[in-house]
């Protein structure tokens, strides 16, 4: 079987964690894909979705498409499927607005999708109006990737970290009133940044690491409790939580936001904490600092957590329905 996956940019991390990750084995299961970029002009739209035909079925990633290239692109594809694991339905900018653009294009490509590939319970919900066939599929990671041994001597400080890039930085803000408060009660502690770039954080001990994936993996290794705040807002709770699966993998016991999928990916005090509250955050964090050995135990607990979501887990799924969708036909 031929699959076209189409997709806005390979190189981003949606990509790389939903689909890119999974190429090989679709491969291994006789699926062989080819991934093309959606152009931006008319006429080299067009040509990429006329060749449609040539393949058993087409992977739509994420983009929503505008009434005439969604069209035009069911029109040339024997089966397609599309795939989600954002709220695209809502502006990241503007998320209490109703966007009538981003809500058409959505509800125009969901509708004409013969399966969609959603990342939570949350985005089937919003789905599930405008078609039938809504299968839910979680992240998944290479748990392999995790982790050193052995894990570095601790040298007497606390490392709370957080894993982001730099259009996520706002949600790290939100807890900057706890952090300040726990580095005001507790010695030694210090913030870990892994990012693209950083906040003009004054007056906090902060270690700013530019990431890639070698500095994640040891850098999450290296620290203590990882960090996953998120707003409540209808944009968030559409978000599928990777970070928290990358501190899991790496022994971290987490204190998240109970927003998006981070309530399904932890379970409240034995993998990690839920805080909502500003003193809930405190008090998290602060019983963990208190307790490195519990914080050993709930990070040997997320290790078998995170092996739920390992990529061999989640790509069998992945290519069982890809399988299915493609031997169906009208």
């Amino acid at each position: 079987m031929k699959l076209l996956i189409i997709t806005n940019n390979p190189e981003r991390a949606s990509f790389r964690q939903r689909v890119g990750a999974y190429l090989d084995k679709l491969a291994g299961r006789g699926i062989e894909s080819e991934v093309a970029v959606l152009p931006r002009g008319f006429f080299a739209r067009r040509r990429l979705f006329q060749r449609a035909g040539e393949f058993d079925g087409v992977f739509l990633h994420k983009k929503t498409l505008t009434a005439h290239d969604i069209r035009c692109l069911r029109g040339h594809s024997r089966r397609l499927i599309y795939n989600f694991d954002d709220a695209v339905m809502y502006s990241d900018k503007r998320p209490g607005v109703y966007s009538r653009t981003h809500a058409s294009r959505f509800r125009r490509t969901v509708r004409q999708a013969d399966m969609v590939i959603v990342g939570s319970n949350y985005l089937a919900d919003l789905a599930r109006p405008f078609n039938a066939n809504i299968r839910v599929l979680p992240l998944g990671l290479n748990v392999r990737e995790y982790g050193v041994d052995p894990r570095p001597t601790p040298d007497g400080k606390t490392r709370l970290v957080w894993i982001g890039s730099e259009s996520t930085l706002g949600y790290l803000e939100t807890i900057r009133p706890a952090i300040e408060r726990i580095v005001a009660h507790f010695d030694g502690v210090v913030v870990r940044i892994v990012c693209d770039t950083f906040p003009p954080w004054q007056g906090l001990p902060v270690e700013q690491v530019v990431w890639s994936p070698e500095s994640r993996r040891i850098m999450l290794a290296s620290s203590d409790i990882g960090l996953a705040p998120l707003p409540d807002d209808a944009f968030t709770r559409g978000k599928c939580s990777f970070k928290v699966l990358e501190y899991a993998a790496s022994g971290l016991p987490v204190v998240a936001s109970p927003v998006g999928t981070n309530a399904q990916y932890i379970r409240d005090g034995v993998t990690g904490f839920l805080a909502t509250t500003v003193d809930d955050w405190v008090d998290k964090i602060g019983q963990l600092i208190e307790n490195p050995g519990r914080r050993r135990s709930m990070g040997r607990a997320a290790i078998e957590r995170a092996k739920e979501f390992d990529v061999s887990v989640i790509g069998e799924e992945l290519c069982k329905l890809v399988a299915t969708c493609l031997q169906e036909r009208k």
